[in-house]
């Protein structure tokens, strides 16, 4: 199957993943308001993108209910997940105005963008599924490394992301990927593949760039409009 391929492919990067000081401190609670803050303002322009590209899975879907799984996917993203952010930059005070979209935000997110206008159904079914599963597998660990502790600040976004509804949409998710896989050629396969690949890598990638509060190298010799 497409799913349990990809999974044994990215095993070294989804341990990079877990063991990642962002997602240690995440899980412990330890990570600081900066950070975090840094990451829920990226996530959350990040979204934007992957709620159209998610439309756009849906109005190419040639199965009514792989388009209506889509179109909800997409609401989800913008409505429900947006409104996590909003709680935690209205929490965290942070200054979204001053909070630069970073390289990494930008280059994943026309990465998708780019895919979903460019690439065969398929490989942006490929390419969207990353953000579902991993995120599912990192929910899920940090909540079975914190249990029920109270007070814990990032409790939220934990819940969010190792919740059963959440559950049930990556397995659809990942229904359809291996459903389109088995029926594409070997050219299509391969692509999905790739596809699926590059997004996982762009999620470690999202999440080192929140550790660092990534900026642009070259915003000093850019003068100020």
């Amino acid at each position: 199957m497409f799913c349990d391929d990809m999974w044994l492919r990215t095993a070294e990067l989804m341990t990079a993943i877990h063991e990642h000081p962002f997602n240690v401190a995440l899980g412990d609670g330890t990570l600081d308001r900066d950070r975090f803050a840094f990451y829920i303002v990226q996530d959350g322009r990040y979204l934007e993108a992957f709620s159209k590209a998610l439309a756009t899975a849906s109005a190419r879907a040639g199965d009514p209910a792989d388009a209506a799984f889509f179109a909800q996917s997409a609401h989800t993203a913008l409505a429900a997940e947006r409104l996590l952010h909003a709680g935690y930059v209205e929490e965290l005070g942070a200054d979204t105005a001053g909070i630069t979209t970073s390289p990494t935000c930008l280059a994943y997110a026309s990465y998708l963008q780019a895919t979903a206008l460019t690439a065969p159904y398929p490989v942006l079914v490929a390419a969207v599924l990353p953000c579902f599963w991993i995120y599912q597998d990192v929910g899920l660990a940090l909540l079975r490394r914190t249990g029920d502790v109270p007070g814990h600040p990032y409790r939220k976004w934990i819940s969010t992301y190792s919740d059963p509804a959440f559950a049930a949409s990556v397995e659809q998710a990942k229904a359809i990927a291996d459903r389109l896989a088995a029926a594409a050629g070997p050219a299509i396969r391969a692509a999905m593949g790739e596809a699926y690949c590059r997004a996982a890598a762009y999620e470690w990638m999202f999440w080192d760039s929140a550790w660092h509060r990534e900026s642009w190298p070259t915003t000093r010799w850019l003068a100020a409009s």
